[in-house]
């Protein structure tokens, strides 16, 4: 494995994301003094934090998989995961709502899921999905310490023998097909296929092997922090000031000093200088390639995600319906996917997530009342609306998600709504996030593993990227790996693949000093 090369001492990471954090807690465990420079108030990145009136909003990700990841980064100077954070786990994970009126409690514990399968779809589809949740674990082992937890430096780290185990395992065809091996029923096809849309790439497209995402929140399990998913960054950035890094909040990075071909000093827009030996950037890819005053050559341009909408509702009722996560499901699917990927349409026929986090955690809410985060996945900018035509857009789309919710079942729901935050690809784009895309760069083929954007900056000797836009990916598991592989780049360190089903202590533990950087 490629590293920095020089004295690697003092480490500035720019941005206090998840893969910021975890990558300030490898380097900490490593030995490496730390300065995280953040340009918002607090840490957490897209998992922030907003304060609507008296509710709480988490402001990226809701559902938090394979927690052994973040444990993995406590564990690197010596704390847990569980001392800090109260980690639920959610039974069922998911509710599928379907377009004919069905509903399926998707549960990770493979007893209760054969038996509501069976319920829910008779006993072949049963057993076909016993043979799908074992397909999917040995899926899980063949990729994830050879492709996913590593630095690649070549793509020639591809021959190895766990590459021909992949293939065995149908790893290279298409996703959609292979789950239709263990399941003729299009609703649970569609259960175990949707996952792809966040890898940016339709399930009748994408490689088979994308199949692990499904993998860790449909066997592996899904968990919500007390508190929401923003308790997780907090908590990981009490513990590295504890460890010893320096937290530098509303501290916006306007340049990298260099001399020769290294970075000897990070530069504030308040006109301070940071000396460093090394550098890593977990911002934005684009605002990383502006600091560094290029972006590298690639034969084709990169391609991202779709994007989302997402409305943060407060509301003064619930409905029993929903689950702490629903999948509203429309009739229409492949056609869902082209307007996302190709034709740069709205959804016709939406497919909705709706998280509820008052379900677990009442304080999250004035008492009485509720909180609910509808995401609508949409075209990126590339592809449908411009940034600055959600400005107009925005508003009627959420009427119309509000009439959709309505029309499915959440009577009353327009009125209830006491409190919201609308979010848009205008929104995202302000953020940074390129093609106005919180999702970032999509996972095809010629974006993955060693074609993904490297970690290691070429023509630099001693700067790193981490985030969902360079290894491995997107997602709350991929980049906390991200964070842990950047540091391994500068420490040399080797790193090892989380073992399925270990789990950090979630017990409750006496409070902390967590909250301190909460910009609430």
């Amino acid at each position: 494995m490629r590293t920095v090369t020089g004295p690697t001492d003092h480490v500035v990471v720019v941005g206090a994301g998840l893969s910021g954090l975890a990558c300030a807690l490898h380097l900490l465990g490593a030995g490496r003094r730390v300065t995280l420079v953040e340009q918002d108030a607090g840490p957490g990145g897209r998992a922030g934090r907003v304060r609507l009136g008296d509710y709480l909003l988490d402001t990226g990700p809701t559902v938090l998989t394979m927690p052994h990841l973040a444990d993995e980064a406590f564990a690197a100077v010596g704390e847990s995961l569980g001392r800090h954070v109260e980690l639920m786990p959610l039974h069922p994970a998911y509710r599928a709502g379907f377009a004919d009126g069905t509903s399926l409690d998707v549960h990770t514990d493979g007893d209760a899921m054969e038996a509501e399968v069976r319920r829910f779809a008779g006993p072949a589809e049963a057993a076909g999905y016993r043979r799908l949740r074992e397909w999917l674990e040995r899926l899980y082992r063949a990729q994830m310490r050879r492709f996913i937890d590593t630095n690649f430096d070549s793509p020639l780290q591809l021959a190895h023998p766990d590459l021909a185990r992949l293939a065995a395992l149908g790893g290279f065809g298409r996703l959609d097909g292979r789950i239709g091996r263990f399941l003729s029923d299009a609703r649970l096809r569609r259960v175990f296929s949707f996952q792809a849309l966040y890898a940016g790439v339709a399930p009748a497209r994408a490689l088979a092997a994308y199949a692990v995402i499904a993998y860790m929140d449909t066997v592996a399990g899904v968990w919500f922090p007390k508190g929401g998913m923003h308790a997780l960054p907090r908590a990981m950035a009490d513990v590295a000031a504890g460890a010893g890094a320096e937290l530098r909040w509303s501290a916006e990075v306007s340049a990298l000093e260099r001399s020769a071909d290294r970075v000897r000093a990070v530069r504030l827009a308040s006109g301070e200088r940071i000396p460093c030996d090394a550098v890593v950037l977990t911002c934005e890819l684009p605002a990383a390639h502006r600091l560094l005053g290029r972006a590298p050559r690639r034969p084709v341009r990169l391609r991202h995600s779709p994007s989302a909408v997402v409305l943060h509702a407060g509301t003064d009722r619930t409905w029993p319906q929903l689950a702490h996560h629903t999948l509203s499901f429309g009739a229409a699917w492949e056609r869902t996917f082209d307007e996302l990927t190709r034709s740069g349409a709205l959804m016709s026929d939406p497919s909705l997530l709706i998280t509820r986090p008052t379900t677990h955690d009442a304080s999250l809410a004035p008492p009485g009342r509720h909180l609910h985060y509808v995401l609508a996945p949409c075209p990126n900018t590339a592809v449908g609306p411009s940034a600055a035509a959600w400005r107009d857009l925005g508003p009627r789309y959420r009427d119309r998600l509000v009439a959709e919710l309505e029309r499915r079942g959440l009577d009353g729901f327009a009125g209830s709504v006491e409190a919201e935050l609308l979010v848009t690809p205008l929104d995202w784009t302000a953020r940074g996030h390129a093609a106005g895309s919180p999702f970032s760069v999509s996972h095809t083929f010629a974006q993955t593993g060693p074609f993904r954007p490297r970690n290691l900056v070429r023509g630099l000797d001693n700067v790193v990227l981490a985030g969902c836009g360079t290894t491995p990916g997107v997602g709350v598991p991929t980049v906390l790996i991200s964070g842990k592989l950047a540091a391994a780049r500068v420490t040399g360190g080797r790193t090892r693949a989380p073992r399925a089903g270990r789990l950090p202590d979630c017990r409750p533990s006496p409070p902390t000093a967590a909250g301190a950087h909460d910009p609430t």
